[in-house]
């Protein structure tokens, strides 16, 4: 079967992600270079600036993953019909916990641009766009909460997605940069009871937690990428 070139192109542009998430994660943004890069990805330097004009494109479009992957958490919960509201909250923050701490190294340097566009410095991005959205689905969930009955009608789904998101990214933010001595995934377990504490509903907050099945974390290891160059030799 014969392979189209927008295929091509499109497998070409996601090799090239997997080798510069693998490499800012070991390295970080300010020691790689765009040759790094093609090096890693097994294409010419020419090639990484044809998909990316810029190193700063190229964090942006790793950036704006993450927030595609946090989305389709959302999309996840919003699923999810026969869950509380209180135990969909849980499961977000336990999932994000535990990707963040099994990627300490990338995300250690990504979540500086990811801060940098939740608090408003990069506007207009298609990173910044991709936030938009996950917010959106954030304040549709707690929307539904409090038209169960399970949240407080007291603030606005707006205010609640608001507070959600500083105490996550600010518990997030500590463990990244000042101190990871214990589990983030515990930090986050406590962050989501502080979050619900005054805001639940106490017959939601007995409700069990779902199953929820979410995606994989959006970032291969270095076996997967040496794997996908591997194979891309044998069939150029």
């Amino acid at each position: 079967m014969t392979i189209g070139r927008d295929q091509l192109r499109t497998a070409q542009r996601e090799r090239i992600l997997d080798a510069a998430r693998f490499l800012f994660a070991s390295r970080g943004f300010d020691a790689v270079a765009m040759s790094d890069v093609a090096e890693r990805a097994g294409v010419a330097r020419a090639t990484v600036f044809n998909h990316f004009g810029s190193k700063h494109a190229l964090v942006e479009a790793i950036t704006a993953s993450v927030f595609d992957y946090y989305a389709v958490m959302l999309d996840h919960a919003l699923a999810d019909e026969g869950s509380a509201t209180p135990a969909l909250v849980r499961a977000l923050f336990e999932q994000m916990g535990a990707g963040i701490e099994q990627f300490h190294g990338f995300y250690r340097e990504v979540f500086r641009e990811i801060m940098k566009i939740q608090v408003g410095i990069e506007e207009g991005s298609a990173a910044a766009h991709a936030a938009e959205r996950t917010q959106e689905r954030l304040t549709c969930l707690l929307a539904r909460g409090q038209q169960r009955g399970e949240l407080s009608r007291d603030f606005s789904a707006a205010d609640l997605e608001s507070a959600f998101t500083s105490l996550a990214n600010g518990t997030i933010d500590r463990w990244l940069y000042e101190d990871a001595s214990s589990s983030l995934r515990e930090r986050m377990r406590t962050a989501a009871e502080i979050f619900l504490g005054p805001v639940a509903s106490k017959a939601s907050l007995a409700m069990p937690a779902p199953a929820m099945a979410f995606p994989p974390e959006p970032i291969p290891n270095p076996s997967a990428i040496r794997f996908r160059r591997a194979r891309h030799r044998r069939t150029r």
